[in-house]
């Protein structure tokens, strides 16, 4: 059984369309529940994932945390039921029979993964970019792809590292390719390019490259995290502590 883990905040936008998604393409046979662990919103979220919860055909549960994507996803894994945690971001849409998918391949013997991704954009270069992310390089490997995993290896690695405001996806993601037990399965999911069109594809494009190189050459969680305030959300600068992603400390991709 798969448990669906959704941090959210101040995503009153998006999440009645991805609740609606999930349950509509999902089987109540696969899919235990859906967790959707909030960080503070002070929008509709809360209440429209409440209000959806209701009248759904799957567990819809609403769970409180501090702030920071990291943080919120190891907090909704602590509380999850099911053997398979599916980490999934609110502005991103899974295929069809998606649950079918992650499980065959969990039993081919693959304990973790994610889909190929096209952005909702038909920008020459974003359609590139997602066309590429068929492939198994490392580099082609981020957060809005989503992410399953059984969770005996999720807590076996440690979860999220909660030092990382940014980058935490690919932390653990890295991880998983230094054990050899990653793959990609061949179905598209949908991403919202909601910050290539606010800021910019080449703008966005060439700070996403650099934060990348800086990771490679050594830069720290703080490092990190300042370049991305500085450069792409225009937040305040903080200490980076156990929490993580800004919107105040939440960052959207």
């Amino acid at each position: 059984m798969i448990s669906i883990i959704i941090p959210v905040l101040n995503e009153a936008q998006h999440i009645r369309a991805v609740l609606s998604h999930l349950t509509s393409h999902a089987s109540p046979a696969h899919v235990t529940e859906i967790l959707v662990v909030d960080g503070g919103s002070t929008d509709d979220t809360v209440a429209i994932t409440q209000r959806f919860s209701e009248t759904s055909s799957l567990s819809v549960s609403v769970i409180p945390s501090e702030k920071g994507r990291a943080k919120q996803m190891n907090n909704g894994a602590k509380k999850a039921n099911g053997s398979v945690l599916y980490f999934l971001h609110a502005d991103s849409l899974p295929p069809k029979q998606f649950d079918t998918f992650i499980l065959e391949e969990v039993a081919k013997g693959h304990p973790a993964g994610c889909f190929k991704m096209r952005f909702d954009s038909n920008h020459w270069w974003l359609q590139f970019v997602g066309w590429f992310t068929r492939f198994s390089w490392r580099a082609c490997r981020g957060g809005d792809q989503s992410l399953f995993i059984t969770k005996q290896l999720f807590f076996e690695i440690g979860g999220f590292d909660e030092r990382y405001i940014i980058y935490e996806d690919n932390i653990l993601i890295n991880e998983l390719y230094a054990r050899k037990t990653f793959s990609v399965i061949p179905h598209a999911l949908t991403s919202s390019a909601r910050l290539y069109r606010e800021k910019g594809v080449w703008f966005v494009q060439y700070h996403f490259l650099m934060i990348y190189c800086k990771k490679w050459l050594g830069a720290d969680a703080e490092a990190l995290y300042q370049y991305y305030c500085k450069h792409l959300k225009g937040v305040p600068k903080v200490a980076v502590s156990s929490s993580n992603k800004p919107k105040e400390i939440f960052v959207d991709r």
